[in-house]
């Protein structure tokens, strides 16, 4: 079972799943970074580019999920050089922290409260996002073109780019794309007809809408949605 709430410590949402099932989860681009723990380990979800599915039996997890552009000031690291990758938390941060982080979550009551201390903890001394991204992303996210929200952010091209790598993990452009298929799955799941969900998405038509989700999930919109 999934459950999540939104963090009164940190940016973020804070969740857990209990698979009841034999089923692996399917993981789908949404911009986003988590911190994570499952079976006593500390790790981190970078941004994905294509769905992710974990191997092996599936287990209990516990999250953080940081919005577009949150996590690498945090981690003191690139988004980039996460992209498409679970690593361990000690790869990134210094293995004393890691143990006392661990130790935190380990001595709270539940392993979602004791996550969410200890990315209050990682936050307490991190550098606050910068708030020309946290612009882009609301644009990009309501559906403005790129290049238009680029001007209106006085930010050139090459410029854009280079910190969208850093914050996002990628360009604005696959920003942009990831987020629109994030409204589309909303307005299908909530019953729209795919050719109405692909016009107010931002998709050219309902063709277009199926290629992006297909490249994006790996799996048909009909089937991802299980209908």
């Amino acid at each position: 079972m999934y459950t999540e709430r939104v963090s009164s410590l940190v940016e973020a949402t804070v969740w857990t799943n209990a698979p009841a099932g034999t089923g692996l989860g399917r993981v789908l681009p949404d911009g986003c970074m988590d911190l994570l723990w499952s079976e006593g380990r500390l790790s981190v979800a970078g941004p994905d580019t294509r769905a992710y599915v974990p191997d092996g039996p599936p287990v209990p997890w516990a999250g953080v999920r940081f919005p577009p552009g949150v996590a690498p000031a945090l981690l003191g690291v690139p988004a980039h050089e996460l992209r498409d990758r679970r690593v361990d938390l000690a790869e990134l941060r210094p293995a004393t922290q890691v143990r006392r982080l661990r130790a935190l979550v380990e001595a709270a009551s539940d392993p979602m409260s004791g996550l969410e201390a200890a990315a209050a903890r990682l936050a307490a001394t991190a550098e606050r996002p910068d708030p020309l991204l946290r612009r882009l992303v609301a644009a990009l996210a309501a559906g403005r073109p790129v290049a238009a929200t680029a001007d209106e952010l006085g930010l050139g091209a090459r410029t854009l780019h280079r910190r969208s790598l850093a914050a996002f993990g990628y360009g604005p452009k696959t920003l942009a794309r990831v987020l629109r298929l994030q409204r589309a799955l909303a307005l299908a799941r909530a019953g729209l007809p795919y050719a109405q969900t692909a016009a107010r998405a931002g998709f050219a038509d309902q063709a277009h809408l199926a290629r992006d989700v297909k490249e994006l999930t790996g799996l048909p919109l009909g089937r991802l949605l299980g209908r």
